[in-house]
């Protein structure tokens, strides 16, 4: 619950940060699924929302917020009376959600998984709720097959905030999708939710990192090999690094005959 603490501290910061509000990749998810007209929509571990908030203009049936942090589902209900939009909010955790069986067509959680507890877990909940032919799309931070250059961006993630758990690979969300029964049609790594990157000031800024963070994670990053950074898409200017947010979005699909 810890993370949850922690959101609800810093709600604001993620309803008005750039990178929660739009991406290139939630662009390229709305794409990928199309229009969600009279279907059901659950964004889980929402914090402030923009997600699942994107779908309204596509006239979702009913659209939920689901998320641990009361302060984030209020940001929510706030951020969706500005534009006119009805949503019901839940207050609870990805591994255990208060809906039933085959409640909706298509469930959605970004950036936020990283900071599940127990990501087994959580999958098979967010699988329970989809109808058959429902799909799951998760959008979330990537680790990187290279070790060396994954513990250099779990560092940076802990540095970031210290309620981050892991990162996974492509490879380890199409094993979590697969495990809870889906068929993952899409699965995309190395993406970027910043078409520019976002300097670790800002980077710092949005998660309320401190100042001794923000000097840990530049020391980190000078140090680091060159070519680690590059892999991980850090690019330098001048003093000041620039963070692509790297993620991989995971797109699985319930089987029509039920998970298997």
């Amino acid at each position: 619950m810890l993370s949850s603490q922690r959101f609800d501290k810093i709600a604001e910061n993620f309803a008005t940060s750039e990178v929660h509000r739009s991406s290139p990749t939630m662009e390229a998810l709305h794409e990928t699924l199309g229009p969600q007209t009279g279907r059901a929509v659950c964004d889980v571990a929402c914090g402030a929302g923009h997600l699942g908030l994107s779908f309204a203009d596509e006239l979702p049936a009913r659209l939920v917020a689901v998320d641990p942090a009361p302060n984030m589902l209020a940001s929510v209900r706030r951020l969706a009376a500005e534009r006119g939009i009805t949503v019901e909010t839940a207050e609870a955790r990805a591994e255990e959600l208060p809906f039933a069986d085959a409640s909706f067509d298509l469930v959605v959680s970004r950036l936020a998984p990283h900071h599940f507890g127990d990501m087994p877990q959580a999958v098979s909940e967010m699988t329970r709720l989809l109808r058959p032919g429902g799909r799951l799309a998760v959008i979330d931070l990537e680790g990187h097959e290279d070790p060396a250059v994954d513990a250099l961006n779990h560092e940076l993630e802990m540095l970031h905030d210290p309620t981050h758990v892991r990162s996974y690979t492509l490879d380890e969300w199409i094993g979590f999708f697969q495990d809870a029964g889906l068929n993952v049609p899409v699965a995309r790594g190395a993406q970027s939710e910043s078409r520019t990157g976002v300097p670790v000031k800002r980077w710092c800024e949005i998660a309320s990192s401190g100042a001794e963070a923000e000097r840990a994670i530049r020391a980190r990053l000078a140090e680091a090999p060159a070519r680690h950074r590059e892999a991980l898409g850090i690019r330098q200017e001048g003093e000041e690094y620039f963070i692509p947010v790297r993620t991989c979005m995971v797109i699985g699909v319930k089987p029509l005959g039920g998970v298997r």
